[in-house]
């Protein structure tokens, strides 16, 4: 059995928020990104139900990039037009493959995909200067490549070497890139400025990728389609909380905009500053602004 990762909280926010953009054409972009992929791809023995609770959290204020959103109405209407497409074709496929798969063989198939993206990931601990990372990633690949047999099964974690994501827009907020305006693109799915501009570089730079031949190989051809079905089948409960959500655009963007955020702190070693509960309560008339703060030194 695989091991869950330290980061599985992050992987499943990142599944939920993969999947509101999954639509036939959005699907096949997301997934394009191996950096989206290896994102999406939560550990092998937790539900698709798990993620639920990450999609129907109460739409409460926008952290982030979520809570600019200028062009909401050209926002709303592209995810309108996205679930409708999820329903009349991405769903039903996904819905057959669960239905004739074992969850076994669905989880070997999600480790996988998740080892592919490494090689993405290894990229950009480079380029956020992070050599433990980078160290750990390699690994990662190299053992789950060859003794986790193509990645079937995630051998590395077990021996204390436990994965996590990085793509190009994480890697520009490292740098102090801002995130810019909120987009829900029918052909990406959601995103901000910052993230747009990072999912094609991953696309361009995705070592697997260019090794490979490209989607228009036989085994660029596979992975993009077996991607596209296993991660909207790992989201399905994700899309169940949707529908029950009240409105399910602003649940959507405030899922995304909250993964994004916890994304970037994890590249950039801030923590979220809670409230100590033993203190008295405030008098003061002021509501407690949400803030961060720098840890003493930042991931490696």
């Amino acid at each position: 059995m695989t091991e869950a990762r330290p980061a599985q909280a992050q992987h499943r926010a990142g599944l939920a928020s993969t999947a509101l953009g999954l639509i036939a054409a959005a699907g096949l972009m997301a997934i394009a990104s191996p950096a989206f992929a290896q994102t999406a791809a939560e550990p092998a023995e937790a539900s698709p139900q798990d993620a639920a609770p990450l999609v129907d959290a109460p739409p409460v204020q926008d952290p982030g990039l979520a809570a600019y959103d200028p062009l909401e109405g050209f926002n709303r209407a592209s995810f309108g037009v996205s679930m409708g497409l999820d329903r009349a074709v991405v769903g039903p496929i996904a819905h057959g493959y669960m239905a004739v798969t074992p969850k076994p063989v669905r989880n070997r198939v999600s480790s996988v995909i998740y080892n592919l993206g490494e090689p993405s990931t290894a990229l950009n601990d480079v380029l956020q200067g992070h050599p433990k990372r980078f160290g750990v990633t390699t690994s990662r690949f190299v053992i789950n490549s060859t003794i986790g047999l193509l990645g079937l099964f995630d051998v590395a974690a077990g021996m204390g070497l436990q994965g996590h994501g990085a793509d190009f827009g994480q890697t520009f907020g490292r740098y102090g890139v801002k995130p810019g305006p909120y987009l829900y693109v029918p052909v990406m799915g959601p995103l901000s400025f910052r993230e747009g501009v990072g999912r094609a570089l991953d696309f361009a730079t995705d070592p697997v990728g260019i090794i490979g031949g490209g989607y228009t190989t036989t085994f660029g051809a596979t992975r993009l389609g077996v991607g596209v079905v296993d991660v909207r089948a790992r989201a399905d409960g994700a899309f169940r909380a949707l529908d029950d959500s009240v409105d399910p655009y602003v649940t959507a963007r405030s899922a995304y905009g909250q993964y994004r955020e916890s994304f970037l702190r994890e590249a950039t070693g801030e923590v979220q500053a809670l409230p100590d509960f033993d203190d008295a309560p405030s008098t003061s008339s002021e509501a407690p602004s949400a803030v961060t703060t720098s840890s003493a030194a930042g991931p490696q």
